[in-house]
């Protein structure tokens, strides 16, 4: 009975890495398209810059 509980608490420790992973991954998906949405504004600001000055 001793190795069911340690199984499960390793398969919740499991599924606590897991969705830790996951958390991980949308928070660098979320940054890659902050920096992809800057990085086009400071190109539309320097081409802008070339016409109105």
């Amino acid at each position: 009975m001793a190795l069911f509980a340690d199984a499960l608490a390793l398969s919740a420790d499991t599924m606590a890495l897991s969705a830790d992973t996951m958390a991980l991954f949308a928070d660098a998906l979320a940054l890659q398209g902050m920096t992809k949405f800057n990085l086009l504004r400071i190109n539309e600001m320097l081409y802008l810059t070339d016409y109105v000055v």
